[in-house]
């Protein structure tokens, strides 16, 4: 009798336990509702924690080795109302245009919406995403469409507590990052959405 209590207590101990895991990890992570899948799934969730722990400490380590900017960039301004008080917003941006790449970055409520296009060049989405995480903007959404050898880059980036620059320097550094030498024509932009 003593031995089918404990099992009983270890049963429900462990059921109580599979709860906790379950209700901790996001839904899309546990296919099913029996152990197994619940313990594969947290598996995968604990994993996904791990890399992103490990590239929140790298992008650390990176801040602290590399030292600050000369420049003093200019913060992101909030987009302000229409002055006739309707629901309309007048959004920011900014284009940088040249024979090798086309960049448009565009302030949207919280968020920057930046596109390039240019032609294919291996592993420019690293080199793009490189300088967002130095200027401190967290990516949201990534898409690549391509055609032949064109490739269009479109992200949709949070603005970062430590970002202090303005949209027309964003514009400016990513389209650098296809050609750090090169000079780039920057027009600012003002859009009515």
């Amino acid at each position: 009798m003593a031995h089918i209590a404990v099992e009983r207590n270890r049963r429900r101990q462990m059921n109580e336990h599979l709860k906790v895991l379950r209700s901790l990890t996001p839904c899309f992570y546990i296919k099913r509702g029996d152990q197994a899948s619940i313990i594969s799934g947290v598996i995968e969730f604990i994993k996904e924690l791990h890399q992103v722990v490990q590239s929140l400490e790298a992008k650390k380590k990176r801040k602290s080795l590399s030292p600050s900017p000369g420049l003093s960039p200019k913060p992101f301004q909030s987009s302000p109302r229409e002055p006739d008080g309707d629901t309309h917003f007048k959004e920011l941006g900014a284009t940088c245009n040249s024979p090798i790449v086309d960049v448009e970055a565009k302030i949207s409520g919280s968020n920057v919406l930046l596109r390039t296009i240019s032609r294919r060049i291996p592993g420019q989405v690293v080199r793009i995403i490189h300088v967002l995480e130095n200027l401190s903007f967290d990516i949201l959404h990534l898409n690549i469409s391509s055609m032949e050898d064109t490739v269009l880059y479109s992200f949709v980036i949070k603005i970062g507590l430590e970002c202090q620059v303005s949209v027309e320097e964003l514009a400016l550094e990513v389209q650098k990052s296809f050609f750090p030498e090169a000079t780039a024509n920057c027009i600012k932009q003002d859009t009515h959405v």
